[in-house]
């Protein structure tokens, strides 16, 4: 089944979703690497998480514009989802699954190829923000402006994971 989505994302749009679900997801999505997911522990985060999608990637940015936005391995991150979740993230973004314990009834993993950065680029429309520049390029938290982003639902509310 192939479902359109945008951001933010409601517990209902989530519910609905099984693995294997494609999805093409349009909206507002936020970078966020191990440096930044350590702050979100410390300082909260420096958006609204209500419904926000996190994708684990580092992008490469030239003149504010994303030439590169392939993620980074999500695994490194198990250790924040039930902090994230528990603020109101929806989804999380990135490569080569995670724990599906924690998505049960709150979220969805959606998983993007690993090595397809330029590709991913191209459903960047526009860099709307950056924060925590302090933290460099590839570890900052960048808000960025996706249109009909293809991805596959690769952990559900469920727990039933593609990945395992």
């Amino acid at each position: 089944m192939a479902v359109k989505l945008e951001t933010p994302l409601s517990l209902d749009d989530v519910l609905k979703l099984k693995a294997g679900d494609r999805v093409f997801l349009s909206g507002v999505v936020y970078t966020a690497r191990d440096l930044a997911h350590k702050r979100f522990l410390t300082q909260g985060f420096p958006f609204n998480p209500e419904g926000a999608v996190i994708y684990h990637c580092g992008p490469l940015v030239k003149d504010m514009k994303v030439v590169s936005a392939g993620p980074t391995t999500s695994a490194r991150m198990n250790p924040y989802l039930n902090f994230i979740f528990s603020k109101g993230i929806r989804a999380v973004i990135g490569k080569g699954g995670m724990n599906p314990e924690p998505f049960k009834g709150r979220g969805v993993y959606f998983a993007f190829p690993g090595g397809a950065g330029s590709l991913a680029s191209e459903f960047v429309k526009r860099i709307r923000r950056v924060y925590w520049e302090d933290l460099g390029m590839a570890d900052a938290v960048w808000e960025l402006e996706v249109e009909e982003m293809p991805l596959i639902v690769g952990i559900d509310t469920k727990g039933r994971s593609l990945f395992i």
